[in-house]
């Protein structure tokens, strides 16, 4: 089963070189497609120094955000799956091969990483519960971390969502419309170690996920 891993990225210097040597030491880790989404730190450098004939790099001219970087990276994924990938440390790719084995024994059509998110600041662990539940109400899914950034889906299936969300919203989005197509659903536990100084907005990301759960419960 061929794995392509699409990797949104927006001023991650930080972390961008141990990420993708992490992403890139993965043996199942056939394709990756890094989105450079306008960043204006030394992102691109970074990217320029690999030399590696499984990722292909793409250059956003303006930022569209999270989503929209999924979005690109997708038009050019051949794998049979795909799984997002945040261009930090907070999630190892050595998880891959366990998160693959549900779909390559047939117990599952889409697979998610789920943290243990005691390890989050408390009002961070709060929302992600908060949302997890509400999705989970909504759409009839059986969740215990809707948010996580590792969600393994075939590549067809992904494209046929058409995802429309720019920003962190776009895990919600997912959700809600996988949840829709009635695909089986499976979790695998996965290390987490969450950074602190997230881009993330969590009260105003936190309403627009939840706005977006709504939405997507009821339109395609």
């Amino acid at each position: 089963m061929k794995l392509s891993v699409l990797l949104p990225i927006f001023n991650e210097e930080r972390d961008l070189q141990e990420c993708l040597d992490r992403v890139l030491a993965s043996p199942v880790a056939t394709q990756v497609i890094a989105v450079n989404d306008c960043s204006t730190d030394s992102s691109a450098k970074i990217l320029d120094r690999f030399d590696d004939p499984r990722l292909k790099i793409v250059c956003h001219e303006r930022n569209l955000g999270k989503g929209g970087a999924i979005q690109t990276a997708l038009q050019y994924a051949t794998g049979d799956v795909v799984i997002i990938q945040d261009a930090d440390t907070e999630y190892d790719p050595c998880d891959y091969a366990r998160l693959l084995e549900p779909l390559e024994q047939g117990r599952a059509d889409v697979v998610y990483g789920a943290r243990d998110l005691r390890t989050q600041p408390l009002i961070g662990y709060l929302g992600n519960k908060f949302l997890t539940m509400v999705t989970n109400l909504l759409v009839g899914t059986r969740l215990s971390d809707m948010e996580t950034c590792y969600k393994v889906v075939p590549a067809e299936l992904m494209r046929d969502l058409k995802l429309r969300s720019r920003g962190f919203e776009v895990e919600p989005e997912i959700t809600a419309k996988l949840a829709k197509r009635r695909v089986r659903f499976a979790e695998v536990p996965v290390s987490y170690a969450p950074r602190h100084d997230k881009k993330l907005r969590r009260f105003r990301d936190g309403f627009r996920s939840l706005f977006a759960l709504i939405k997507y419960r009821f339109q395609d």
